[in-house]
């Protein structure tokens, strides 16, 4: 059975010893960051951490960590902990292929996150315990693992998009939407149309509606629907306090507001998923003056420290983006590809590994770029390396022979310009990072060489091998 919540989820991680509850006061102010920060280096990823006792804010709970390691991220997606990162995106894609489970809307009084609603000067951002992450921070954020849920003006498809979100003050929250994001899109039209844009801001869900808000689908898709198919059942709406748009029953904390045409201020900086800061405070941002906040009694704050690899980010990147590239690439129905990667510290999106059969000349330079033109691949993706279908991509140890023993520089290497890139990347000037080169790195067998040109790969005896197997408790059993 799917999680009804991110409680039921929370519940699972304490059956499985996935989980860590903080019964000692913890400052929100820095202290609460650095212990999750110092638990998520641990070897492993540490374990999903549960802040029972935050200063100042009573009854409030903060919950992070929950998605650093492999064994959680298989636990949201109700898959045997050994899962590994590839296998769990294959079942994503599984899921998810031509299959969408539109949402089901209950009434108000069967939706826990109207348990407390607060409207007008009630609804105060301060009362929600929002971590101040890292030293250079511009303030505390609200927005790290939850997302924005916002309406096509044209078409009425609801946007789940996970953005940062700044606590500016009391009234008014940040949320930084980068350029072409389908959020930023959506808000695009409204002030075409000079009228305000209601946005709701939720904290606190079932996992994977996190884990496909972070990813990347058509413009003309809904998260919802994909969310559906994603856990086997739709996922429980319910109409906002303040607005038309949709936002999960079950929810944790829920944001109300809207955006006004041509408002702006000043954001971050902030410690973002490429270990650097993001921003310098002064950028024009979009920011929403709340109407309304709704939570759960007792509510539970979903939290990521973001920062460097390898965090909840880096992790559910990992898979949601490889699947989403995987997912592409089987649209496109191009033969031979076995398998796809996005390494967590690449966070599943600045790097991409493919395995395929080459069937034809050129055939690994179409995969590559396919991968580049992509809906995932077209935003941020910087390198492709191809690999042929005898190498494990999730395999570190075999990629780096593929790039020693088969990769030739002089035509296994193309540069791509003018790709599109993310203002977040720390590789490009702060005044130059909206366009990036691209490199595909082939270490396939090109598929045009003679035989009298094909290495003789080595390979074990299969009868040998076979007789090995299964005896093995024999050779190691003392």
């Amino acid at each position: 059975m799917p999680y009804e919540d991110l409680r039921s989820f929370i519940r699972r991680l304490d059956q499985e010893d996935q989980l860590l509850r903080v019964k000692r006061e913890v400052d929100w102010n820095l202290e609460l960051s650095h212990v999750a920060k110092v638990n998520e280096e641990r070897q492993g990823g540490g374990r999903a951490m549960l802040f029972e006792n935050v200063k100042d804010y009573p009854g409030d709970r903060v919950f992070t960590s929950a998605l650093t390691a492999k064994e959680r991220l298989a636990l949201a997606m109700e898959m045997p902990v050994d899962t590994s990162l590839m296998r769990l995106s294959q079942e994503w894609v599984d899921r998810i292929q031509d299959n969408l489970v539109p949402p089901v809307e209950v009434d108000a009084s069967e939706a826990p996150t109207r348990e407390n609603v607060l409207v007008g000067d009630e609804a105060k951002l301060s009362m929600i315990p929002a971590p101040w992450f890292y030293p250079l921070d511009g303030g505390r954020y609200y927005g790290t693992a939850g997302f924005a849920v916002t309406r096509s003006l044209d078409t009425g498809r609801l946007n789940l998009g996970t953005y940062r979100a700044m606590i500016k003050d009391d009234g008014r929250l940040c949320v930084y939407m980068i350029k072409g994001k389908d959020g930023e899109i959506d808000h695009r039209a409204y002030e075409e149309a000079g009228i305000p844009m209601p946005v709701a801001y939720v904290s606190g869900t079932d996992p994977t509606l996190f884990m496909c808000s972070s990813t990347l689908f058509g413009l003309d898709e809904s998260e919802y629907d994909v969310v559906g198919a994603l856990r086997g059942e739709p996922v429980k709406v319910v109409k906002a306090e303040t607005s038309d748009l949709l936002v999960p029953a079950t929810a944790e904390w829920v944001v109300e507001g809207v955006m006004m045409p041509g408002e702006r201020t000043g954001e971050g900086p902030f410690g973002e998923y490429t270990g650097h800061y993001s921003g310098k405070g002064d950028e024009p941002t979009y920011f929403m003056h709340v109407k309304a906040i709704t939570h759960r009694n007792d509510p539970i704050l979903w939290s990521t420290t973001v920062g460097r690899p390898s965090t909840d980010t880096h992790m559910v990147m990992s898979v949601n983006r490889t699947a989403s590239l995987w997912n592409d690439l089987k649209r496109a129905n191009i033969p031979g590809i076995k398998a796809v990667y996005g390494p967590p510290p690449a966070a599943g999106r600045m790097l991409s590994i493919i395995s395929m059969r080459p069937m034809y000349p050129g055939h690994s330079t179409q995969v590559a770029l396919a991968a580049f033109a992509s809906v995932t691949g077209n935003y941020g993706l910087k390198t492709v390396i191809v690999v042929d279908e005898d190498i494990d991509p999730e395999n570190m140890d075999q990629v780096l022979y593929a790039m020693s023993f088969k990769f030739q520089p002089g035509f296994g290497s193309q540069v791509l310009h003018r790709g599109r890139s993310t203002p977040l990347d720390p590789s490009l000037p702060r005044s130059a990072r909206f366009l990036t080169n691209r490199l595909i790195i082939d270490c396939t067998t090109p598929y045009e060489w003679g035989e009298e040109d094909l290495p003789t790969p080595i390979r074990l005896d299969p009868e040998m091998e076979s007789f090995v197997r299964e005896h093995w408790e024999e050779y190691v059993g003392g």
